[in-house]
């Protein structure tokens, strides 16, 4: 189990009401940065965002998010909407003709971007060409004198650009900030950046790959994408929360993993596993240990899919299977079941069971943690009760222990 953090920094308006946060690479809940690769933090940002929630995250606000040249050129911005983002240019990021292209392309669909820590420069064209995109300029007001400052803000009211204070850490420079005409204000006066964590599983690099190699096919077998998605307890969770995310799609009831990915469309599907594959690339090869309680969640979501497809219910199979594979998620994230489920977008039926309310569904996930504990006159009895024939179920356990580990021997 995995930790994985992000700060958000509050931005305000003259009025001191938040207009934005922007959001904070961290590597641990210390409140500062420690990474030397621009390209792995952003999608750290990214992914982690996703995992809390963004819109929970950001309180309904936009977000400013750093992006380096290689992120801006592999078209990453676009995989997230441009309600939801601000697109910042890092100061490092050299303006050639190709960014400045690829900035024209992302304004004409509705971004919104900004440049950070914004120094004068000698390349006039340049300039003026970035400034009829931008919509927002950074001025780190610790870094440059009040004489600099009031010399680009002058430059800058050619320009149909707002310019935020950068590093605003007292009321005199606050309200100095005001006077020489700023729009926005950021730094430690108002708010430190507030760090916010989340747990994370580690992914099946194997899988994601067969995924992603699956998606590049011209007519892509969604059935075959749904199946390793099912074979991973990781990415079938993260998807679950893609959706919740409201990136993509508002809540959904999701009924199964191919549910999932039909509401998400393959296309929005391609761009968020690019996402996780250039993560999982830039973080390199991790030793893994295979977690027993994954094993367990698969075990149970493979035996209870078979269960339904041998007493009548094939048509819920691919639902039945979606509870067994989240029947542990508490034992994997360590916190209230209640408090994870409310986060995921599962059909009704799906909520009633994991939370223990008596369902069809619960029946069979019931018979399945019996035949684990070995106990088996519970487990007669609720095999008498969902009619089906004890030798067949001893079959079907030992399927679904056969299938977990054909995942393992082929996987690590």
């Amino acid at each position: 189990m995995l930790e994985t953090f992000v700060a958000r920094q509050p931005i305000l308006t003259k009025n001191e009401e938040i207009y934005a946060y922007e959001l904070l690479y961290r590597s641990n809940n210390q409140n500062n940065e420690c990474s030397e690769d621009g390209d792995k933090a952003t999608l750290d940002v990214l992914l982690t965002s996703i995992q809390i929630g963004i819109h929970e995250l950001s309180e309904g606000k936009l977000c400013f998010v750093n992006f380096t040249e290689n992120l801006l050129k592999s078209e990453v911005p676009k995989y997230i909407k441009p309600n939801i983002i601000v697109i910042e240019i890092l100061e490092s990021v050299f303006l050639s003709s190709e960014l400045i292209h690829i900035c024209k392309k992302l304004k004409e669909l509705g971004y919104k971007i900004a440049l950070d820590d914004f120094v004068m420069t000698d390349h006039e064209q340049a300039m003026e060409n970035i400034m009829r995109l931008v919509d927002i300029v950074k001025i780190d007001i610790q870094n440059t004198s009040r004489s600099e400052q009031l010399k680009l803000i002058h430059l800058l009211q050619k320009f149909n650009v707002k310019i935020l204070a950068e590093k605003v850490e007292s009321r005199t420079e606050y309200e100095q900030c005001l006077k020489d005409g700023y729009t926005y204000f950021q730094g430690y006066y108002f708010s430190k950046p507030t760090i916010l964590s989340t747990k994370d599983l580690e992914l099946n690099s194997s899988n994601l790959y067969a995924i992603i190699s699956e998606l590049s096919h011209g007519e892509p077998d969604v059935s075959k994408i749904a199946y390793y998605i099912e074979r991973d307890v990781a990415i079938s969770y993260k998807l679950l929360k893609l959706i919740n995310s409201r990136l993509i799609l508002s809540s959904n009831e999701i009924k199964s993993i191919p549910h999932a990915v039909m509401l998400l469309g393959l296309t929005e599907l391609k761009k968020w596993l690019y996402l996780l594959f250039m993560r999982e690339n830039l973080q390199g090869k991790r030793n893994h240990i295979p977690n027993q309680i994954i094993k367990m969640c698969l075990i149970r979501a493979k035996t209870c899919e078979l269960i339904a497809m041998n007493t009548g219910k094939r048509q819920d199979s691919a639902s039945y299977f979606l509870t067994g594979i989240l029947s542990l998620i508490d034992t994997l994230f360590d916190s209230p079941l209640d408090r994870i489920i409310e986060k995921l977008p599962l059909d009704k039926i799906i909520i009633d069971t994991l939370l223990g309310a008596q369902t069809p569904f619960r029946d069979s996930l019931e018979l399945v943690i019996s035949m684990e504990k070995g106990e088996w006159t519970e487990m007669d009895k609720l095999a008498n009760k969902i009619n089906i024939n004890k030798d067949i179920l001893s079959n079907i356990y030992l399927n679904g222990i056969k299938w977990t580990n054909d995942i393992y021997e082929s996987s690590f």
